[in-house]
């Protein structure tokens, strides 16, 4: 069965069995229900986990982290792991990334370190992290804005003749806002290099997905702009990485975007702020749990003797070593200066702009030169 999305009937079924490579038990699945894709190599597989493994271990701290209010916020993407990790790791260096405030392991696994990941959630800075060195978008917080970003950029690629391919991530909220409409209709009127990866959590913060759309899936959705849909276990990263590696294959050639949904599952509460036992069953998350995608690609790869104890060993400990260097950052006292605010608001900056500036400066100067009066004369 091909899970490229044809136009439904509208008796169909309301549940679509989504495409797959690994099973729930860690089996891979014949090659008949495989929707023509092929299982990644074995060392790429071990690869995608050891990423996984660590980008958990991350997330976990994280958590911590917040919970003992060391930083403002964190959503975290416990359980989510395999769409990030797969969609990443299908990146070219020349590629862009624009992610959500979600898909903050997706910005570790392509190389951004802990502290400036962190530094926005601490509130320390807009963006801890350099956009063009890594070569990815500011996280962005309002829903689908960041995929007509992805759509502009990938169209000046193409203008270039460059062979750039922008990937975005979105929620499955997102995809109910006009942003999401706009990024997809352009994408696919302009044959732009972009793919659209949905991580389907199944909750908008607390709306569930019927609640949200009528439509099969969200994949369904990409029927209606002309562009190809797939719909796929967002639990297996080995279907995953297959299908997003072919949907940018196809971009970088020439074929335009493609839309990709995830069918995952958000473990933890929306953020810490979120009380998600008044919208969701306890049963429902255990079922989830019971789907976990490192559980699911660590039985395969034991069985295939690529997991062996030495190797997982190795893999636990430079997560808990990056657990630690993450701790430490987050100790750390932020040095703040507010002159900062001034910069990278315009590229030539502003007479007005510079005068408020000079007002600040002097203000600063002025508390500091008091300050430093009012300590001498308490030590005198």
């Amino acid at each position: 069965m091909s899970l490229k999305v044809e136009n439904p009937s509208m008796t169909a079924e309301l549940t679509v069995p989504p495409l797959r490579l690994i099973d729930d038990l860690g089996h891979a699945v014949p090659e008949n229900e495989s929707g023509g894709f092929t299982l990644p190599a074995v060392d790429t597989l071990l690869s995608l986990y050891r990423q996984m493994v660590i980008a958990r271990r991350f997330d976990v701290q994280v958590t911590a982290l917040t919970r003992q209010g060391r930083l403002a916020t964190y959503p975290s993407a416990l359980g989510q792991e395999a769409c990030e990790i797969a969609a990443v790791a299908a990146l070219a260096p020349q590629d862009w990334l624009f992610p959500t405030y979600r898909d903050s392991i997706a910005l570790l696994t392509r190389g951004v370190e802990p502290k400036d990941i962190l530094a926005s959630f601490r509130g320390d800075w807009h963006s801890g992290y350099d956009y063009h060195t890594h070569r990815i978008a500011p996280q962005a917080t309002p829903l689908a804005t960041q995929a007509l970003h992805a759509v502009g950029l990938a169209t000046a690629a193409k203008l270039k003749r460059d062979d750039t391919v922008a990937l975005t991530l979105l929620g499955d909220g997102a995809t109910s806002e006009g942003d999401a409409h706009e990024a997809f209709n352009f994408a696919a009127v302009w044959q732009a290099p972009v793919v659209f990866v949905v991580q389907n959590n199944q909750f908008a913060i607390s709306v569930p997905l019927d609640k949200q759309m009528a439509c099969r899936t969200i994949a369904d959705k990409a029927i209606g702009y002309g562009m190809p849909g797939y719909y796929v276990d967002g639990n297996d990263v080995a279907a995953m990485y297959a299908v997003v590696s072919a949907a940018m294959d196809r971009a970088r050639s020439g074929g335009g975007p493609t839309l990709i949904e995830g069918l995952t599952y958000r473990i933890e509460a929306h953020t810490n702020s979120d009380d998600p036992t008044r919208y969701r069953k306890a049963a429902d998350v255990d079922l989830w749990r019971s789907r976990d995608p490192i559980e699911r690609l660590e039985k395969y790869l034991v069985a295939q003797g690529a997991l062996t104890e030495g190797v997982r060993a190795s893999i636990l400990a430079a997560a808990e070593e990056l657990a630690t260097t993450t701790r430490d950052c987050m100790t750390e006292q932020a040095v703040v200066d507010p002159l900062e605010l001034f910069e990278h608001v315009y590229s030539t900056p502003r007479t007005a702009l510079a005068e408020q500036r000079a007002l600040l400066a002097a203000e600063l100067d002025g508390d500091a030169l008091a300050s430093a009066v009012a300590t001498e004369e308490s030590t005198r």
